[in-house]
């Protein structure tokens, strides 16, 4: 397989009962990015072809084994809270491994936080997705302030500018002092309450007009349940103001120098994203800054909202083209009764509906980035975005456990041991589904923009209709949803399995216009025709599995 080099040593000396046959070297020294071809062709797609040179040198990068060896390093010793310095003085800080910040300056460096932001160019939130999508495959806990800083930027864009530069830096600049000192800065986000959790209007912080402290500035007092990534030097929050629900500015340092009350009461001990800090934080008489108006919280912070739910889009996709690359690498090199595991029928059909998955994620969440940068100036893109990602987001982050369960299985035992990188992935996978709304959540909020905003469905099957023709399983399956659409007799109820199929038409409806047919044609036929079992590896017979398995890692179909 000429992408990866063999570099495992074959035997212990002086063991013979040692000797190593018959396991895959370590996968190291790659390029992720140029063995992804559906990546590739998605960035071309979709504009973003002048960032190629950029993205070819993150891939080869992050394939590298020291930066491989940083993602494990900073899973194995999580971030530590140190509530008061050894004198009794409140500090409420989180230390981290050097591993940690190893990854996040190489994913602030290449600018994963800001680059939608910095290029003025057709293209530049696409290019953004596909290098947050290859940092992802090595650590996915570092990318959330990295999410939330670039979905924090357009909302201080319109309402707090002045606080932007760091924020649009390339710099990576740890520590608690002035943002306006700071060579960088990070942003993340406080909006769940214990009480409430999705259900952010139930949340009790109140927020107290302190004008004497400056224009816009309020004294917040409350708790927060989750509460990301608080090592961050600025925070978007919502909190109860006079007139209602209010998105509020809030600094881990004041612009003086002193540090604001910002009490870490703990760091959550989480199933999975161990690297990352997620913490519960207690303000009394907290100093934060209004951003829009009063009673306006929600609408201020849904575009915050709207990107990081792409991210959680982009991160699964992400953990499941890792998930698979280990596979398909795995089964490359194993034996197993006799031959090798990649030419045996069943293990082909698993990795082919694998291969598959993955394909469709990349390319819906590739869709849906050119949305997000087109929307602002195009109706039509506005409705993508706006249905797209609530649909997205539900249906990748739901796919995401049962595929990386499926691709762990594929090295056996191998696969669920620390050493591996399959049981961190395993455990990550279910956050993406929960972090910025639950399944239900988003079905919801799909049913929302469904009622309010009609025009977002007419969209939706403008877009399918550029598929209309070339596939009688797609032509079949949009129909018969415009039909279960009509009805609109106990609709919540049947919520997620119409979110599905609104995901499965417009992934099959990309499938059709973008993938080979080979590809096409096998999702269409076991996603929407219905020769599909509800298990990985029930493709039908008439599969080609050559041509899927060689595109996904090239060199092994």
């Amino acid at each position: 397989m000429d992408a990866l080099k063999h570099t495992s040593t074959a035997t212990t000396p002086g063991r013979a009962t040692h000797t190593v046959q018959n396991q895959p070297p370590p996968l190291s020294e790659y390029n992720l990015f140029n063995l992804d071809t559906a990546l590739r062709d998605g960035i071309e797609r979709e504009g973003a072809s002048w960032a190629r040179a950029s993205l070819d040198a993150l891939g080869k990068r992050l394939g590298s084994a020291e930066v491989i060896q940083w993602g494990f390093e900073a899973n194995e010793n999580p971030p530590t809270l140190h509530t008061h310095d050894r004198f009794g003085n409140r500090v409420d800080e989180v230390t981290f491994h050097p591993a940690w910040h190893n990854i996040m300056r190489e994913a602030v460096s290449w600018g994963a936080h800001a680059l939608s932001w910095r290029e003025d160019q057709p293209g530049s939130q696409v290019a953004r997705a596909a290098g947050f999508f290859l940092l992802t495959q090595i650590e996915a806990g570092h990318s959330c302030p990295i999410s939330m800083t670039h979905a924090a930027i357009p909302v201080l864009k319109r309402h707090a500018a002045s606080w932007l530069p760091p924020l649009l830096s390339l710099a990576y600049d740890f520590g608690l002092r002035p943002l306006a000192e700071k060579r960088g800065g990070l942003c993340g986000m406080g909006m769940t309450e214990k009480q409430g959790g999705s259900d952010v209007r139930m949340n009790t912080t109140r927020a107290v007009p302190a004008t004497d402290l400056g224009t816009g500035a309020y004294l917040l007092t409350g708790h927060k349940w989750f509460c990301s990534a608080p090592m961050c030097d600025l925070f978007l929050v919502l909190a109860q103001a006079p007139s209602g629900l209010s998105c509020f500015l809030l600094p881990r340092v004041l612009p003086d120098g002193t540090r604001n009350t910002f009490a870490i009461q703990r760091l959550k001990d989480k199933l999975g994203n161990r690297s990352n800090a997620s913490s519960e934080v207690e303000f009394a008489d907290t100093v934060a800054f209004l951003l829009g108006e009063e009673g306006q919280g929600v609408r201020t912070i849904i575009e915050m909202v709207n990107h990081t739910r792409l991210d959680c889009v982009l991160g699964s996709a992400a953990m499941m083209r890792q998930a698979l690359t280990q596979a398909l690498h795995h089964a490359h090199y194993r034996n197993a009764f006799g031959k090798s595991l990649l030419t045996q029928p069943l293990m082909r059909n698993v990795l082919a509906d694998l291969a598959l998955e993955v394909e469709a994620a990349i390319m819906l969440a590739l869709r849906l980035a050119r949305a997000c940068e087109q929307a602002p100036s195009n109706e039509h893109e506005e409705h993508i975005k706006r249905l797209g990602t609530a649909v997205g987001k539900y249906w990748v982050t739901k796919r995401g456990p049962a595929h990386v369960a499926e691709a762990l299985e594929c090295l056996g035992g191998n696969g669920y041991v620390e050493e591996c990188i399959m049981p961190r992935l395993y455990r990550e996978m279910p956050l993406n589904s929960i972090w910025e709304g639950s399944g239900n959540v988003n079905c919801l909020d799909v049913l929302r923009a469904l009622a309010k905003q009609p025009q977002v469905l007419a969209s939706y099957f403008k877009e399918i209709e550029s598929a209309r023709g070339a596939n009688t399983h797609l032509d079949s399956a949009a129909q018969d949803l415009q039909r279960q659409l009509a009805n609109q007799e106990n609709i919540e109820w049947h919520a997620r399995f119409l979110v599905e199929r609104l995901a499965l038409v417009l992934q099959g409806a990309l499938m059709v216009q973008h993938a080979p047919s080979a590809l096409a044609d096998a999702f269409c036929l076991s996603r929407l025709g219905g020769e599909w079992g509800r298990a990985f590896g029930t493709l039908p017979p008439t599969t080609d599995a050559e041509a899927i398995l060689a595109r996904s890692l090239p060199g092994i179909g």
